[in-house]
């Protein structure tokens, strides 16, 4: 179940900086293609119709009206994905959704469904800014699109949309709703929400043919619904499965499945008056366990037996009485054991019990008799007739006289004689320019709502393609560099293959010094991965740089460790490579002007000091100080500082 922490991760601060700079340039692009959709529209119509000329092709086209099902499906699924696009902007997102919420979440699944849901944590965690960022502009999209396409291919589309990012939600962001997991119940949130959505936008996406007898719709959709709650009711009632204890569990003691559910909800931060109810039902159920088991079983049952029958039926009141009792269910469940699902800062959707609300109820909108609309009133025709009223109870849309066509015949009037010449054709551009004037705002605007989605999927699918981690990961665990500009402290030491290197011998080059103990196993082989692969990184300006460090240990200084440590992390091979050490009075003399502080760990251990790099330009001079700690020691983490590293020795060799 999404969003039920908010333990911010490391350098949430800077993340939060980015992601909302980025959220708020991508808005100013949105409103640029909207205004340049509506600017190019309202040009095209006033250059090339004429007055009420837009209105005749409303009137041509058949009368329809949309079915109240798929109304409710279209808007209800709208606007969840609206509000799931909103969620997704909470500032939390970027550095705490992959790691904090989507990884725990697919814990529990099979290895192969942890292995397909890590491919897509680490995108995440590679490009978190350009991730959350387009989950939010995704979803807007959608949801804009759902609610301004009525009908036709726009909605069509608008509905596939919604197909395709749930299924990639589902599979990435829930791990198959918790599907191949052990304790899998509806009242927790399975399938998982968004594949609702899914089954939403595949009824949106049916042709309009499909919709002229709702009722089979409906009775599919709510045959399927009861189905489902009935397997719930099934898995809810099976023994063993932890649902029928209370706070005392199994033998190890621990709550059953339930009360754990519940007490873990009401741990997320959320208002005070949220919390004492669902902090007072976790109580109950720990002391009544089995009882509140019990009629979560017959509910789903009596919930699931009610929607099946009334399919079977075709019965519209039988399947109302079962669509209320259902929904009241669903909202009980939604609030007592789902605690409404979006709170504590990381929360993605409402979970699934609103959407399966929306859903049963569009079943039984399918199938009960639409209201008798008001008749209409019969109009008077140009000529004068009456016109009578649209008997079929389908409005019509009565569209302005068009001009008369001098170039069609029309009733009452000679054709022009065959030796008339032919009107002028128009070009192919013109004709696609009054196509585009033709098309109904609703439609513009839905290729605004299209514009939306790319926006947020366009650098996300660069970005996803970059093997190297954005600079942001780094910056948000390192904080910004510290700019110098000093002369570098000179130093003579000793390299790996026991030349003497001098600071002052480098000159020419750009410099980036750290300190490493050879004989650790924590973080000194992860900054060494960092250098390498920020050497990879400069491409062909590696050649005018030197990655030096020097030995950060006071019992381990031979130059035997040094070559050691170098073939180890596989350096041997990069010719700007040198770890350089000596004696203990000439390494504590470095040590003290870059500021680095050592200390022996008991027992003869690798030593402890803290993690810089240094960037010291061709000249000598001290440009920057970064701190080099990989942090967790991610491949993410890694390849980011890497990144800076490489980065901070371009904008030097810039500076030269």
């Amino acid at each position: 179940m999404p969003g039920m922490t908010s333990n911010p991760g490391a350098g949430t601060s800077v993340l939060v900086s980015a992601f909302q700079s980025a959220l708020l340039h991508q808005w100013m692009i949105i409103m640029l293609i909207f205004a340049v959709l509506l600017l190019a529209w309202g040009t095209s119509r006033a250059v090339f119709l004429a007055p009420g000329a837009g209105k005749s092709s409303a009137g041509a086209s058949r009368p329809w009206r949309e079915p109240r099902a798929r109304m409710l499906l279209r808007v209800g699924f709208g606007v969840i994905w609206l509000f799931d696009g909103l969620l997704q902007a909470q500032p939390q997102m970027p550095g705490g959704l992959a790691d904090q919420v989507i990884k725990p979440t697919a814990a529990s699944s099979p290895a192969w469904v942890q292995h397909l849901v890590n491919a897509g944590v680490n995108i995440w965690d590679y490009h978190p800014v350009q991730a959350a960022a387009a989950s939010v502009w995704i979803q807007v999209g959608i949801g804009m699109w759902l609610l301004l396409a009525v009908r036709g291919w726009p909605s069509r589309l608008a509905g596939l949309s919604g197909v395709a990012w749930g299924l990639v939600v589902w599979v990435f962001g829930e791990a198959f709703g918790g599907i191949f997991a052990p304790g899998l119940t509806v009242l927790f949130g399975a399938p998982g929400a968004v594949l609702i959505y899914v089954a939403a936008g595949a009824l949106i996406a049916l042709p309009e043919r499909a919709w002229d007898r709702p009722e089979r719709l409906g009775r599919l959709l709510l045959g399927g619904t009861g189905a489902f709650f009935l397997g719930m009711a099934l898995l809810q009632a099976w023994p063993g499965r932890g649902f029928w204890q209370g706070g005392q569990g199994g033998a190890d003691g621990q709550p059953g499945s339930l009360a754990g559910m519940i007490a873990s909800m009401a741990s997320t931060p959320q208002p005070r008056a949220i919390h004492a109810v669902v902090a007072w039902f976790g109580n109950f159920t720990v002391s009544h366990g089995f009882a509140v088991n019990l009629a979560a079983v017959i509910a789903l049952a009596l919930i699931g037996g009610g929607l099946s029958a009334a399919a079977v039926r075709a019965d519209a009141r039988l399947a109302r009485i079962v669509v209320i009792a259902g929904a009241a269910f669903c909202l009980a469940d939604w609030l007592l054991i789902e605690d409404l699902g979006f709170f504590g800062g990381l929360g993605t959707d409402p979970n699934s019990m609103i959407p399966f609300i929306v859903l049963f109820t569009a079943g039984y909108l399918a199938i009960a008799p639409d209201p008798a609309p008001a008749p209409a009133l019969a109009t008077v025709a140009p000529g004068g007739a009456a016109e009578p009223a649209d008997l079929t109870g389908v409005p019509v849309l009565l569209s302005a006289p068009v001009p008369e066509n001098p170039d069609t015949p029309a009733e009452g009037r000679d054709p022009a004689p065959e030796s008339a010449a032919p009107p002028p054709r128009p070009g192919r551009v013109p004709e696609l320019l009054r196509a585009f004037a033709r098309t109904p705002v609703q439609v513009i605007a839905g290729i605004g709502a299209l514009g939306i989605i790319l926006v947020g999927a366009a650098p996300m699918a660069s970005a996803s393609v970059n093997r190297n981690a954005d600079v942001i990961v780094a910056q948000s665990i390192a904080g910004d560099n510290g700019l110098l500009n000093a002369p570098a402290p000179g130093f003579t030491l000793t390299s790996q293959d026991g030349r003497q290197v001098s600071l002052a011998s480098l000159r020419g080059k750009v410099v980036l010094l750290t300190f490493l103990d050879p004989v650790c196993t924590t973080d000194c082989p992860l900054i060494a991965q960092e250098m390498r692969s920020a050497d990879t990184m400069l491409g062909g300006k590696a050649g005018n740089t030197e990655l030096v460090a020097v030995v950060a240990n006071p019992t381990y200084l031979s130059t035997a460790y040094t070559r050691a440590f170098t073939a180890q992390e596989n350096l041997s091979q990069v010719p700007n490579w040198l770890f350089l050490t000596g004696s203990l009075s000439q390494l504590t003399a470095v040590w003290r002007d870059y500021g680095i502080e050592v200390e022996d760990l008991p027992a003869g251990a690798m030593a402890a000091h803290n993690d810089l790099a240094f960037v010291i330009d061709a000249s000598g001079q001290m440009q920057q100080e970064i701190s080099d700690d990989p942090g967790p020691g991610t491949a993410a983490t890694t390849s980011s500082f890497a990144g800076l590293l490489a980065n901070s020795v371009l904008q030097t060799m810039g500076k030269s």
